[in-house]
């Protein structure tokens, strides 16, 4: 599924397409996704201009302008499992690929091409999804904040409202691993199996120690909580930086992948050394809530 770093590096993608522009048309080829579409979903959307691109955990918030049959509202999208997006330059249409299992239509997409947006400039905004994972909402823009989708998120771990202070008041008390705390988004808005497991590694804490026992009892954040902190930041930031990790489903809005799947320390590097200076450990893979933890046993205590 797409973390952070990856919806991120598709907001930015769109942004420049999208955002303050008209969407003069929109094909929707399914009444559902994951779930089922808004109702009159294409006629909403058709006419509007774009406001804004922002992003909020791992969903992209596209802003709609108010006009004559709609108020301002935003078009919430998450990506699920598969759903990604690909921008087609003015007058161009897809090429078709060899040996696909995706025959294309008279208008260039396939049959997982499931929503296209025809931009006043001349591009084509297409969202993709093979296992229809991913979802739509459109949400009053004075609705945003206080929406089912959001209203229970925790702070953004690049934001200004995530500190130390908020991460040991929000790590207090909790018997769950701290593995599984930071992928509760009510702690944390964003973070995913992936850039858990490599902040938990370079922070040198175990993914089975307690999160009480990483917070400890006092006000004051512990040691570990100034150094997880400070590392999330930082690896969300480098994932970023090098346009998130491709492993299956995942590409920039040009086609492109990421790359920070190559500067992985633990993530999917089971039975491998241990890359952290001085130590001799290895990674080990383990199963917590159903999902795989990368750690060494070594280092991370």
């Amino acid at each position: 599924m797409p973390e952070l770093p990856e919806v991120e590096t598709v907001r930015r993608g769109l942004e420049p397409v999208m955002e303050g522009q008209r969407i003069a048309h929109v094909v929707q080829k399914r009444p559902d996704l994951r779930f089922p579409l808004p109702p009159n979903f294409a006629e909403r959307l058709t006419g509007r201009s774009v406001l804004r691109l922002e992003r909020r955990a791992k969903y992209i918030l596209i802003g709609l302008a108010q006009d004559a049959q709609n108020p301002e509202e935003v078009l919430l999208i998450h990506l699920g499992m598969s759903g990604r997006f690909t921008i087609w330059p003015p007058k161009q249409s897809r090429k078709p690929e060899a040996e696909t299992s995706d025959p294309k239509g008279p208008d260039g997409t396939g049959r997982h091409d499931h929503i296209v947006w025809d931009m006043e400039s001349g591009h084509k905004v297409v969202y993709t999804d093979h296992r229809r994972f991913g979802y739509m909402d459109l949400i009053a823009a004075d609705e945003i904040e206080t929406c089912k989708h959001l209203v229970k998120l925790g702070p953004e771990p690049l934001g200004n409202h995530f500190s130390a202070h908020s991460l040991q008041l929000a790590l207090q008390g909790k018997r769950t691993p701290i593995k599984s705390a930071l992928l509760d988004q009510r702690v944390v808005a964003g973070l995913g199996n992936i850039y858990v497991c490599e902040a938990l590694h370079r922070s040198g804490i175990s993914p089975t120690r307690e999160a009480g026992q990483v917070a400890g009892k006092t006000a004051k954040p512990t040691q570990r909580v100034e150094r997880l902190t400070a590392t999330i930041r930082s690896v969300l930031q480098e994932a970023i930086a090098a346009g998130g990790s491709t492993l299956q489903d995942y590409a920039h809005t040009d086609g492109e992948l990421g790359y920070f799947q190559h500067s992985f320390t633990v993530y999917d590097r089971e039975g491998e050394p241990c890359l952290k200076s001085g130590c001799k450990g290895k990674v080990t893979r383990l199963v917590q809530s159903g999902r795989s933890t990368f750690y060494c046993a070594t280092c991370q205590k």
